[in-house]
């Protein structure tokens, strides 16, 4: 099994996942919820009477917004039967209960409503857990760079391997974010402090798998001494191949299952899971060492020579 002959078709592969995701983002952003920009979540229940449809809460929010507190325009998604989910600019604790006290008349049956959840987050402190978050990563990236070069410090070239890892990295959280963009735009989903944890375990998986494939092709270096590092490569990524592909596919098939049987609170947070962890098997498998062999060969070198070859013609 020849993987590492067609690592071109696998980078091609890569870019097709990722440039319209890159689009997404270009052209409506990445949408962002309450933890990173302030505002109010307001989720609730109706335990009787018909729950009230999105125009219908859209309309009682634009209604009830004022010049000092404005809370129009809300994002309105139901969470199962019974039950919406109400983002908002921020509001305070008089305008809630006056809200839902508009909700129990009008839509609550005459009984009381459950509130599920009531989250308010300040502009300001949403700014600064946006800047938290992105260090966050930027720190994680820069922590495996190091402790990757360290532990295979051993073997020639060991900043590569770092690197190498680094790259698929920003692959599954390329690709990641690219789909948050995407479904965010179509179903209304916002990246929230659950996002950012799903995105981060993302990393710890990709990063982890990659390490088992750098391993094996550090023990292999060292036992085939006269053999080509392509061929090396290769070997070791069909000897994890297995590994790797039976670890993710046990994580893979729970959160298939979480998603379907989970419940719409945390669907969101398993799908973007789901997404990532496939993206990290990927990557770990076809980006990560061949990005490893065509450094080695410095084939960058030779990218353009056949289109130069054709101009001196």
């Amino acid at each position: 099994m020849n993987i590492i002959k067609y690592r071109y078709i696998y980078f091609g592969i890569s870019l097709l996942v990722i440039i319209p995701g890159i689009i997404a983002l270009i052209l409506w952003g990445l949408p962002m919820g309450i933890d990173f920009t302030g505002g109010s979540l307001l989720e609730v229940q109706f335990v009787s009477g018909q729950p009230p449809t999105i125009a219908d809460v859209s309309a009682l929010y634009n209604g009830m917004s004022t010049s000092e507190v404005d809370i129009s325009n809300p994002v309105v998604q139901p969470v199962g039967a019974d039950s919406l989910s109400i983002r908002s600019k921020e509001m305070n604790d008089t305008l809630k209960s006056q809200i839902v006290a508009v909700l129990k008349d009008r839509f609550g049956g005459g009984q009381d409503i459950i509130i599920m959840n009531f989250t308010q987050v300040s502009a300001v402190i949403g700014q600064e857990i946006a800047i938290r978050a992105t260090g966050a990563v930027a720190l994680a990236a820069l922590a495996i760079l190091l402790y990757i070069t360290y532990a295979f410090r051993g073997v020639q070239h060991a900043f590569r391997y770092g690197t190498a890892a680094i790259i698929a990295m920003l692959h599954d959280v390329l690709v990641v974010v690219g789909m948050e963009a995407i479904i965010g735009h179509f179903l209304g989903w916002q990246a929230d402090s659950l996002f950012l944890t799903a995105l981060l375990t993302v990393i710890g998986f990709s990063v982890h798998d990659t390490i088992v494939v750098f391993d094996r092709i550090r023990e292999n270096t060292n036992i085939y001494r006269r053999v080509g590092y392509e061929t090396i490569v290769n070997h070791s990524i069909v000897q994890t191949l297995d590994r790797s592909i039976n670890t993710q596919l046990t994580v893979m098939i729970t959160l298939l299952a979480l998603a379907l049987f989970g419940g719409a609170s945390i669907r969101h947070f398993v799908i973007i899971l789901l997404i990532g962890v496939f993206s990290g098997t990927y990557s770990s498998i076809f980006n990560a060492s061949p990005i490893l062999v065509v450094w080695e060969n410095k084939e960058w070198r030779t990218w353009f020579r056949r289109k130069q070859a054709t101009e001196k013609i």
